[in-house]
Protein backbone atom coordinates (compact mmCIF):
# COMPACT_ATOMS: atom_id res chain seq x y z
CA UNK A 1 0.00 0.00 0.00
CA UNK A 2 3.04 1.96 0.25
CA UNK A 3 3.86 2.78 -3.35
CA UNK A 4 -0.49 3.78 -3.89
CA UNK A 5 -0.03 6.15 -1.04
CA UNK A 6 3.19 7.48 -2.79
CA UNK A 7 1.26 7.84 -5.73
CA UNK A 8 -1.33 9.17 -4.57
CA UNK A 9 0.88 12.35 -3.79
CA UNK A 10 2.56 12.68 -6.77
CA UNK A 11 -0.89 12.49 -9.01
CA UNK A 12 -2.35 14.68 -6.99
CA UNK A 13 0.02 17.32 -6.94
CA UNK A 14 0.79 17.07 -10.77
CA UNK A 15 -3.29 17.45 -10.65
CA UNK A 16 -3.41 20.52 -8.78
CA UNK A 17 -0.80 22.31 -10.89
CA UNK A 18 -2.39 21.41 -13.84
CA UNK A 19 -5.86 22.60 -12.73
CA UNK A 20 -4.22 25.79 -12.17
CA UNK A 21 -2.51 26.03 -15.63
CA UNK A 22 -5.83 24.75 -17.41
CA UNK A 23 -3.93 21.60 -19.00
CA UNK A 24 -5.67 18.61 -16.86
CA UNK A 25 -6.80 16.25 -20.32
CA UNK A 26 -4.04 17.56 -22.22
CA UNK A 27 -1.79 16.09 -19.21
CA UNK A 28 -3.70 12.87 -18.37
CA UNK A 29 -3.62 12.16 -21.93
CA UNK A 30 0.43 12.24 -22.34
CA UNK A 31 0.87 11.34 -18.81
CA UNK A 32 -1.49 7.86 -20.10
CA UNK A 33 0.77 7.84 -23.26
CA UNK A 34 4.04 7.88 -21.49
CA UNK A 35 3.48 4.94 -18.93
CA UNK A 36 1.35 3.08 -21.86
CA UNK A 37 5.14 3.45 -23.60
CA UNK A 38 7.04 2.06 -20.71
CA UNK A 39 4.32 -0.96 -20.19
CA UNK A 40 4.76 -2.20 -23.26
CA UNK A 41 8.74 -2.25 -23.50
CA UNK A 42 9.91 -4.32 -20.66
CA UNK A 43 13.88 -3.40 -21.86
CA UNK A 44 12.77 1.00 -21.30
CA UNK A 45 11.37 -0.50 -17.77
CA UNK A 46 14.42 -1.60 -16.99
CA UNK A 47 16.57 1.14 -17.29
CA UNK A 48 13.91 2.89 -15.27
CA UNK A 49 13.92 -0.15 -12.69
CA UNK A 50 16.88 -1.17 -12.87
CA UNK A 51 20.29 0.09 -10.15
CA UNK A 52 22.72 -0.89 -12.24
CA UNK A 53 21.78 2.39 -14.63
CA UNK A 54 22.35 5.73 -13.52
CA UNK A 55 20.18 8.77 -12.95
CA UNK A 56 22.27 10.34 -16.13
CA UNK A 57 20.32 7.56 -18.35
CA UNK A 58 17.47 7.01 -16.41
CA UNK A 59 17.21 10.92 -17.38
CA UNK A 60 18.20 10.33 -21.21
CA UNK A 61 15.98 7.72 -21.52
CA UNK A 62 12.83 9.52 -20.07
CA UNK A 63 13.97 12.56 -22.59
CA UNK A 64 14.15 10.06 -25.82
CA UNK A 65 10.57 8.91 -24.81
CA UNK A 66 9.64 12.39 -24.15
CA UNK A 67 10.95 13.77 -27.44
CA UNK A 68 9.10 10.84 -29.54
CA UNK A 69 5.54 11.72 -27.93
CA UNK A 70 3.69 13.45 -30.85
CA UNK A 71 3.11 17.00 -30.05
CA UNK A 72 5.85 17.06 -27.36
CA UNK A 73 5.08 17.07 -23.45
CA UNK A 74 3.76 19.69 -21.32
CA UNK A 75 6.35 21.66 -19.59
CA UNK A 76 4.52 20.40 -15.91
CA UNK A 77 4.98 16.51 -16.57
CA UNK A 78 8.40 17.25 -17.84
CA UNK A 79 9.20 18.59 -14.43
CA UNK A 80 7.17 15.73 -12.70
CA UNK A 81 9.05 13.32 -14.50
CA UNK A 82 12.89 15.02 -14.16
CA UNK A 83 11.50 14.68 -10.49
CA UNK A 84 10.40 11.26 -10.24
CA UNK A 85 13.87 10.28 -12.21
CA UNK A 86 15.99 12.77 -9.72
CA UNK A 87 13.91 10.77 -6.20
CA UNK A 88 13.98 7.41 -8.24
CA UNK A 89 10.25 7.16 -7.82
CA UNK A 90 9.76 6.44 -11.56
CA UNK A 91 8.59 2.91 -10.77
CA UNK A 92 5.61 4.64 -9.25
CA UNK A 93 4.84 6.11 -12.87
CA UNK A 94 2.03 3.63 -13.63
CA UNK A 95 0.31 3.92 -10.19
CA UNK A 96 0.19 7.80 -11.01
CA UNK A 97 -1.02 7.84 -14.63
CA UNK A 98 -3.75 5.56 -13.32
CA UNK A 99 -4.50 7.40 -9.94
CA UNK A 100 -4.08 10.88 -11.93
CA UNK A 101 -6.63 9.68 -14.65
CA UNK A 102 -9.04 8.97 -11.69
CA UNK A 103 -8.45 12.10 -10.25
CA UNK A 104 -9.16 14.10 -13.17
CA UNK A 105 -12.31 12.24 -14.43
CA UNK A 106 -13.77 12.80 -10.93
CA UNK A 107 -12.77 16.62 -10.57
CA UNK A 108 -14.56 16.65 -14.39
CA UNK A 109 -17.53 14.80 -13.56
CA UNK A 110 -17.11 12.02 -15.55
CA UNK A 111 -16.60 8.72 -14.80
CA UNK A 112 -15.35 5.67 -17.38
CA UNK A 113 -17.41 2.19 -18.49
CA UNK A 114 -16.62 -1.01 -20.40
CA UNK A 115 -19.07 -2.35 -22.41
CA UNK A 116 -18.35 -6.35 -23.22
CA UNK A 117 -20.58 -7.34 -26.49
CA UNK A 118 -20.38 -10.80 -28.10
CA UNK A 119 -20.30 -8.40 -31.57
CA UNK A 120 -18.96 -4.87 -32.58
CA UNK A 121 -21.93 -2.94 -31.56
CA UNK A 122 -23.12 -0.30 -33.94
CA UNK A 123 -22.85 3.73 -33.43
CA UNK A 124 -26.08 4.52 -32.19
CA UNK A 125 -26.60 1.21 -30.18
CA UNK A 126 -23.62 2.78 -28.25
CA UNK A 127 -24.60 5.91 -27.70
CA UNK A 128 -28.11 4.56 -26.84
CA UNK A 129 -26.21 2.51 -24.19
CA UNK A 130 -23.85 5.49 -23.39
CA UNK A 131 -27.23 7.50 -22.85
CA UNK A 132 -28.89 5.37 -20.48
CA UNK A 133 -25.85 4.79 -18.37
CA UNK A 134 -25.66 8.11 -17.65
CA UNK A 135 -29.21 8.35 -16.72
CA UNK A 136 -28.52 5.92 -14.39
CA UNK A 137 -25.55 7.22 -13.13
CA UNK A 138 -26.16 11.04 -13.30
CA UNK A 139 -22.55 11.66 -14.66
CA UNK A 140 -20.85 11.34 -17.86
CA UNK A 141 -19.81 8.37 -18.90
CA UNK A 142 -16.79 7.69 -21.29
CA UNK A 143 -17.24 4.02 -22.96
CA UNK A 144 -14.74 1.62 -23.89
CA UNK A 145 -16.09 -1.62 -25.66
CA UNK A 146 -14.90 -4.64 -26.08
CA UNK A 147 -16.07 -7.93 -28.00
CA UNK A 148 -16.04 -11.45 -26.46
CA UNK A 149 -17.63 -13.97 -28.35
CA UNK A 150 -18.05 -16.28 -25.00
CA UNK A 151 -20.71 -14.06 -23.64
CA UNK A 152 -23.03 -15.61 -26.56
CA UNK A 153 -25.44 -12.49 -27.05
CA UNK A 154 -26.62 -9.33 -24.98
CA UNK A 155 -24.53 -6.71 -23.60
CA UNK A 156 -22.32 -6.58 -20.25
CA UNK A 157 -21.68 -3.04 -18.83
CA UNK A 158 -19.82 -2.02 -15.90
CA UNK A 159 -19.70 1.55 -14.91
CA UNK A 160 -17.56 2.42 -11.63
CA UNK A 161 -18.53 -0.48 -9.56
CA UNK A 162 -21.79 -1.52 -10.81
CA UNK A 163 -22.12 -4.36 -13.19
CA UNK A 164 -25.08 -4.64 -15.75
CA UNK A 165 -25.30 -7.73 -17.00
CA UNK A 166 -27.40 -8.32 -19.66
CA UNK A 167 -25.43 -11.66 -21.32
CA UNK A 168 -27.08 -14.51 -23.06
CA UNK A 169 -24.40 -16.41 -21.29
CA UNK A 170 -25.39 -14.91 -17.53
CA UNK A 171 -28.98 -15.73 -18.42
CA UNK A 172 -28.68 -19.30 -19.34
CA UNK A 173 -26.77 -19.67 -16.06
CA UNK A 174 -29.35 -18.52 -14.14
CA UNK A 175 -31.89 -20.59 -15.82
CA UNK A 176 -29.46 -23.23 -14.95
CA UNK A 177 -29.39 -22.78 -11.40
CA UNK A 178 -32.92 -22.12 -11.13
CA UNK A 179 -33.99 -25.55 -12.94
CA UNK A 180 -30.95 -27.52 -10.65
CA UNK A 181 -33.05 -26.34 -7.21
CA UNK A 182 -35.89 -27.60 -8.71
Amino acid sequence: MVNVSIARRYARALLDVASEAGRIDAVAEQLTAFASIFAKNPELTDVLLNPIYSRTQRRQVVEGVMKALPGGVEPLLDSTLHLLVDRNRLNYLPDIARLFGDMADARAGRVRGHVTSAAKLPADTLATLQHTLQQLTQRNVILETRVDPSILGGVSAQVGSLLYDGSLRTQLEEMRRALKQR
